[in-house]
């Protein structure tokens, strides 16, 4: 394939790579040697500790509560003795500001005494850092005179080492809070979320003879979905590496129509790549299980086992780093933008949510018999109400400039939240809604493939839904509608947060209904299954969330269909958002109010930036190839359609560049973030838009060897 110089000594470069870099050799580090050493996990912890003093921290960990000056400073003297065993140097309190990424500030832990240096490391240290607060987004919550802010360890989630070309540092998860106490991050509202949903929960569960059902945790397991494209065609698009996504490409001449890429074979260098990226998360703690083909050309999935909240957390934050800083050592990008192409597949990062506890084992299982498993049933029913009051906050919790491109696309579910329950759990519900009681539930039975030399299998009692934003998958929900870059701590504390408040609901109703008496309890839950499905079961929904039909439908249901970011994000300060925070004492109004400025803002830089690339883009790569071309055909007297077509579009480009520009000037950062947003929503990406159509058609007719951007082809298929 032709291509200008630079595309061609790429295109040429990826043609001669032969076997990828060879970084470990798995049998000489088996799993089962690597797994967590890098991680100051609690075994480790109890061989080093006094009995009384692991005891203390345990049961810190385990029932919260604060940890005692003393504990605090021998945990961390044997913290540091094992890092700098690890070859640490530093240690870093990391935290997750609004931002979403991940912050870290590294600390030497050796300090001069006399003519020497000694290793410190208190417990002063350890439980306490203090960042500056004033040049971090706050939403308002800190002016930038105001800059006291503290990083606070979060004990429940381990210290790991992260190891460097020139040595490791110690890492330390924390909270971080502003001096007069507001949450800055977003570890403060998952941690408080978890606190009210175990509450809330086991308030519950006492209903159910459940007295002592230990810590009750929200677990989660995200699936991570992202391209990976070649490092040398990637720094030709200024988009990609300025942006994280193409604002120009032609649709290729073969997309993912075949449908041959889905778990198709991994190549061989994606394949070195990933079992890198495996072998330095399992040195981390980090469970990975699966990785595959996705269904775009240059797609792929990781996903990991189900962990607690907090720490699949902060593991997710972790799988991010690890995939674009791995990618980089075999010459590919990682890229984590919700849809880098126009066309094909978007990236999400489908987050599986579930509740429960060693105890009490998994609240969301249904067991064989669902019909009559009323403790599931009840919380079952606690979810389907939080996410129908709660319908407008989630979507808004997923809504920024990236996801807006994804949502209703291919394989991404539509902007209007519905659950699906899927045969099984839809038809035990469409009876208690009926009546407040459920006889029978559908059973999955044996499943015969009519080959003889295939075994019989268990089938389940329903299908599987993809185009649902919320859906019901065994044992589990599945919130497919978060993107791919996204931190997941937010849907994350907003998911504990609007359960809690719903139990918390049932466990009131339930008070007032059976006034303490068990025998009571049947009829009131049948009081309670009637009335609540009678007023919340219109978000359940179990067919093609992709068809028109459903559009319309969800509309007479009363149902939101908040289509754009600008149009989602009221719904974070929204009464019913800020009263159920608010009684579950995760966030303030003011701090709700922070993160709904904060989402405006973020998303006018987003229209801001990725306008002025396509205004520079266009400007100066996409209309002087067009000119040159034009000049070409003119030169060699080829004086036809081509020419025609060529000199009308690039005719056209100009007047839309001018228009973006003019749009993209009224487009500026001031007073009123939401006014602005929704003028870059209005009228800056129309005028993105058009640009693009033009460039794009100009794509497809100018000479290969005169295009300056590597195309969608090249940049999806040469791996």
């Amino acid at each position: 394939m032709s291509g200008n110089a630079s595309r061609r000594n790429a295109i040429e470069g990826i043609a001669s790579l032969t076997t990828p870099p060879v970084s470990f050799d798995p049998t000489k580090e088996t799993v089962e040697d690597i797994y967590g050493s890098n991680v100051f996990s609690l075994d480790k912890i109890q061989k080093t500790l006094p009995k009384s003093v692991f005891k203390s921290l345990k049961n810190v960990i385990e029932n919260g509560g604060e940890l005692d000056e003393t504990v605090a400073d021998v945990v961390a003297s044997a913290m540091k003795d094992w890092a700098i065993a690890k070859g640490a140097t530093h240690y870093a309190h990391v935290f997750y500001p609004l931002t979403g990424l991940t912050a870290e500030k590294h600390d030497s832990f050796y300090e001069p005494q006399g003519s020497k240096t000694l290793a410190v490391f208190t417990g002063k240290a350890l439980v306490q850092g203090e960042p500056d607060a004033s040049s971090f987004p706050s939403g308002g919550l800190r002016a930038t005179f105001e800059a006291r802010g503290y990083t606070i360890w979060d004990v429940t989630s381990p210290a790991y080492i992260i190891e460097g070309v020139n040595g490791a540092t110690l890492c330390i998860p924390t909270a971080f809070v502003s001096w007069k106490k507001e949450a800055l991050d977003k570890k403060t509202p998952l941690l408080k979320s978890m606190q009210s949903l175990h509450k809330q929960a086991a308030r519950l569960l006492k209903y159910f003879g459940v007295t002592d059902p230990g810590f009750l945790a929200a677990t989660a397991g995200p699936e991570q979905e992202y391209f990976l494209v070649d490092s040398r065609l990637y720094h030709l698009r200024p988009d990609l590496y300025t942006c994280g996504r193409t604002v120009f490409g032609a649709k290729p001449a073969r997309g993912q129509e075949f449908e041959d890429q889905y778990f198709g074979t991994i190549p061989d260098r994606v394949l070195a790549f990933m079992s890198e990226v495996e072998h330095e998360a399992f040195k981390l703690g980090i469970p990975l299980k699966t990785r595959h083909n996705e269904v775009a050309p240059g797609q792929y999935e990781v996903a990991p086992i189900f962990e607690t909240a907090n720490v699949a957390h902060d593991h997710q934050q972790l799988v991010m780093i690890l995939l674009k800083k791995i990618a980089r050592k075999y010459g590919l990008v990682a890229l984590l933008a919700e849809k880098p192409f126009a066309g094909v597949n978007g990236s999400g990062k489908h987050l599986n949510w579930s509740l429960g506890s060693p105890k009490v084992g998994n609240l969301l299982d249904p067991g064989e018999e669902p019909h009559k498993n009323l403790q599931f049933l009840t919380f079952a029913a606690a979810v389907i109400r939080a996410v129908d009051i709660h319908q407008g906050v989630l979507r808004a919790f997923v809504a920024s400039a990236g996801n807006d491109h994804r949502l209703g696309a291919n394989e991404a579910p539509p902007a209007i939240i519905s659950i699906y329950l899927g045969e099984q759990l839809g038809g035990v519900f469409d009876q208690l809604k009926a009546s407040g009681k459920a006889t029978t539930s559908k059973k999955g039975g044996i499943f015969d493939p009519n080959v003889p030399t295939l075994p019989e299998i268990l089938r389940d009692a329903g299908d599987r839904n993809r185009t649902s934003p919320f859906a019901f998958t065994g044992n589990k929900f599945e919130f497919r509608a978060v993107g791919s870059a996204f931190s997941i701590a937010g849907p994350l504390f907003l998911l504990n947060t609007i359960v809690a408040d719903s139990i918390q609901f049932i466990a009131e109703f339930l008070d007032k209904e059976t006034k303490g008496d068990p025998k009571k309890l049947e009829p009131a839950l049948q009081k309670l299954f009637k009335e609540l499905l009678a007023k919340h079961g219109r978000i359940i929904f179990n067919g093609n969330g992709y068809g028109d039909d459903w559009q319309e439908e969800a509309a007479k249901r009363g149902l939101l269909n908040l289509k754009g970011t600008p149009e989602s994000l009221p719904q974070v300060t929204a009464k019913s958002t800020v009263d159920a925070f608010k009684r579950q004492g995760v966030l303030s109004k003011e701090e709700l109010e922070s993160r709904e400025e904060l989402s405006y803002e973020s998303y006018v830089h987003s229209i801001r930036s990725e306008s002025k690339l396509t205004l520079e883009i266009g400007r100066t790569q996409i209309y002087p190839a067009a000119v040159r071309y034009i000049t070409e055909l003119k030169a060699a007297g080829l004086d036809g359609a081509i020419l025609e077509k060529v000199t009308s579009l690039a005719t056209a480009l100009v007047p839309a560049l001018e228009d973006l520009d003019t749009q993209r000037e009224i487009l500026k950062a001031g007073a009123n973030a939401k006014k602005n947003a929704e003028f870059g929503y209005t009228k800056v990406i129309p005028a993105m838009d058009k640009v693009r159509e033009i460039a794009d058609s100009l794509e497809e007719l100018v000479a290969d060897d005169l295009w300056p951007l590597p195309s969608y082809q090249e940049l999806l298929y040469l791996r």
